[in-house]
């Protein structure tokens, strides 16, 4: 089992982006706090949201596929590796998500930009009295955080078989959790003076 400093080494070993870091670190959250939400393995699916985009910042023509030889080589065990992989499924990969942590990669990856993209407009900067209905509006409105595949997370919706409200719901308190790490925290009073 690939340990959470492992799956950080890995990531930081394929990505140097700061900004794809954090968005890693923020579907790990989302993740640890879906399974804690479902009673599953917290580490297991925290583990597949750090490392899912392994590849994206070297090879984002190869997305997905490239993470399968990255991580094989890297002797990741199979079943992560899938899980790694489903999430690109009928964006740039053929590979469905078939297991229940799978699922909710796929419904939650693209939210957490959403979600990030919502808490950087807020004056305060921060997430911890973030409301859905804040997000809902954003996610209505197709001009923002356009590069947001709102139609793969639907469809994740219904794959976990949740409403969209409540993936949000859940989403945000993943993301909050780590919200100090994400830099979603809020600007503190005296970087506002």
């Amino acid at each position: 089992m690939l340990t959470r400093e492992a799956a950080y080494a890995l990531l930081t070993k394929y990505n140097e982006s700061e900004a794809l870091v954090t968005h890693a670190m923020a579907v790990e959250a989302v993740m640890r706090y879906f399974a804690r939400q479902l009673g599953e393995d917290e580490n297991y699916w925290g583990v597949v949201g750090l490392i899912h985009d392994i590849d994206y910042e070297k090879y984002p023509e190869e997305h997905c596929h490239k993470s399968k030889e990255i991580l094989e080589a890297e002797g990741v065990d199979a079943d992560i590796v899938h899980a790694v992989i489903s999430h690109g499924w009928n964006i740039c990969i053929d590979v469905e998500p078939t297991r229940k942590m799978e699922k909710v990669l796929y419904a939650t990856d693209e939210l957490t930009g959403l979600i990030n993209a919502t808490v950087l407009m807020r004056p305060d900067k921060s997430i911890m009295d973030l409301e859905v209905k804040s997000v809902k509006k954003k996610f209505k409105s197709k001009g923002f955080a356009a590069g947001v595949n709102r139609e793969v997370i639907l469809t994740g919706c219904g794959m976990v078989d949740m409403e969209l409200d409540e993936v949000i719901r859940w989403s945000i308190e993943g993301m909050k959790e780590a919200a100090e790490s994400l830099g979603l925290a809020g600007q503190s009073a005296e970087s506002s003076i």
